[in-house]
């Protein structure tokens, strides 16, 4: 079996980002890569999970992750290129040994609450109003505010996946 590196273009990898999929089909990158084989897939640069080829559906390459480490990518020198790539089986091992993954034992638990101030005249209604207001408003422009469980003053606000300061009073100091 052969190990593949895959290039993510920057919108899909913008996108991934932000949610938590169990796999990913990559447009255009269907061909030399069969079921079953390992893929790294490189964003920005990095290697930012490890998945393993499910199938191909047209011109796409069906992925499904084994490893993820979005957050601390590991610097990918020396991949890159269109569509897959065939990566040296001891460079492939390498990089896949500072994979951490996202193993979740051990690893300390994370809160994330979103909180809308909503009126409305029943609790049926009130959900519902949630709800539309979540998918209107999106990742795009609702913060989500996440804290280490039980550390509920290291409370973090998130827009887009990336930390945003949510204090009026501090943006007027800039």
């Amino acid at each position: 079996m052969a190990q593949w590196a895959v290039i993510l273009p920057g919108p899909q990898w913008a996108t991934e980002r932000l949610f938590h999929n169990e796999g990913l089909a990559v447009a255009g990158a269907a061909g030399a890569v069969a079921p079953d084989e390992e893929v790294l897939l490189v964003a920005d640069g990095h290697v930012v999970a490890l998945c393993r080829a499910a199938k191909t559906d047209g011109d796409d390459l069906v992925l499904t992750y084994l490893r993820r480490q979005f957050d601390a990518p590991v610097p990918a020198e020396g991949v890159g290129g269109a569509g897959p790539v065939e990566v040296d089986p001891e460079f492939f091992r390498r990089l896949v040994s500072q994979l951490s993954g996202a193993n979740a034992a051990g690893l300390p638990s994370w809160l994330v609450s979103v909180a809308l101030p909503i009126e409305a005249g029943s609790p049926a209604d009130a959900v519902r109003q949630f709800w539309s207001h979540v998918r209107e408003l999106g990742p795009a422009e609702l913060p989500a505010y996440v804290w280490p469980s039980g550390d509920e003053l290291a409370m973090l606000a998130f827009v887009l996946g990336a930390e945003a300061n949510q204090d009026p009073e501090e943006e007027d100091e800039d």
